[in-house]
Parts: C-alpha cells; structure tokens; sequence
C-alpha cells in the first residue's frame, strides 16, 4: 500500500534531525509502549509484518502527527481489537471489563534477553534456484498494492543492479494478510540517486534496498 510511512524522496519534510547521544526512551511511557508491543507480540496472535501493516494503516493525518512510540501503541491497539483480546469499551474506560481471552504463550520477563537475542528469523529453505545473480541489472515492479509491501514507492520502476544475494526468506507481502510464508529469494539491489529521482541528483550517491525476487525483473 502507499502509505503515510512511504516518504523517500517527497519533499516539505524538513531534515532528520540527529540527537547527540539520544536515549533509548525520552519518557517512561514510551519504554512502557515499547514493552507491550514486545509481550503482545509474543503471544503469537499475529507475526511482525502484520504489525507493520497495522501501523501502516493509520490515517496518514493520524500517522504524521504522531510520534514514534504512539505510532506502535495505536498499531497494537488495531491489533488487539482486531483479534478480539481487548473490547473498544475496554480501551475507553482503560480496564478489563470482562475474563481474559485466553492466550497461546506468555513472554516472562527473566525469558526477555534470550527472546531479543534471537529475534525472529525469517530465512526458509529455498524451493527454486534464484532468479537473479550479483551484477544483474534489474527493474523493480510498477506496483500499487493494497495491502502491506517492502518495496518502497520511490523504488518502484526503477533499474538497479543486484548488489547481494540473502537466501530464501519470507514473504512479508504474504504474511501481513495472513497468508503464510511463501518464501522467496532476496536481494540487496542498489540504486544512483540519478535512477530515482532524476539527473539533478547528486551523481556520487547511491540507495541500496532489500528487494523480495517477485519485485524484481530482468532489465
């Protein structure tokens, strides 16, 4: 989808601005968003890219005013109506009005440290040779979703050159609706400044994107 998130290359944005030294959290509420995302995410009532998409899913107003941590709150809160652990009444008084839902597993906290150290891997056993080799000049797709993609809209009908090749992983298109893995090759494809936006672009720059294989064609 073309979504609020989706801002490479549009203007009007003003600079990222760098904080010296910035803190992992600036407010106790954010590290306290951060934590429930974590733990709800853990039950296994839905997969990161479903997360995303969430997020994503805001209305663009909502989206842009908001900062980083209310993004990921009202995500989870998407994601928790949507499955039916938490009530909208729930969410306006601010407490549970009826029995829990019940839950697949529970993320303790002496289970958190080993848990962010292993992530969540997504690389598959490939079920065909890759398509594509280092050095081959590719051409993204023209695509226009509905639902969530990784292929950035800046990026899309652009020519690149495969840069690296990362194994079969899976396909984040497929598991934000719920449709399982369906692994695919990916690729790191760098792009010149000039490819995508034009030769006023700075000739020394390039933009180098993770790229799932059916976003890809020869060029």
């Amino acid at each position: 989808m073309n979504g609020a998130q989706d801002l490479g290359g549009m203007m009007g944005f003003g600079p990222v601005e760098r904080e010296p030294d910035e803190p992992w959290f600036h407010t106790e509420w954010e590290r306290r968003a951060f934590g429930l995302t974590l733990a709800m995410g853990a039950i296994g009532a839905w997969n990161l890219d479903m997360s995303r998409h969430a997020r994503e899913t805001l209305p663009p107003a909502e989206y842009l005013s908001s900062s980083y941590y209310e993004i990921w709150f009202k995500g989870l809160e998407k994601l928790v109506r949507k499955t039916r652990l938490v009530t909208e009444d729930e969410l306006r008084v601010g407490h549970a009005l009826q029995p829990p839902a019940p839950i697949a597993r529970v993320l303790m906290a002496a289970d958190v440290p080993a848990s962010l150290a292993h992530g969540s891997p997504t690389d598959r056993p490939a079920t065909a040779p890759a398509r594509f080799a280092i050095g081959d000049r590719v051409i993204t797709r023209n695509m226009h979703p509905t639902g969530h993609t990784r292929l950035p809209r800046y990026a899309r009908d652009k020519e690149g050159v495969i840069e690296s090749l990362h194994g079969a992983h899976a396909f984040p298109d497929s598991r934000a609706q719920g449709q399982g893995d369906n692994p695919q090759w990916l690729y790191t494809v760098r792009f010149s400044a000039r490819k995508l936006w034009g030769e006023e672009s700075d000739p020394a720059v390039s933009v180098s994107i993770d790229a799932w294989e059916s976003y890809l064609e020869p060029a």
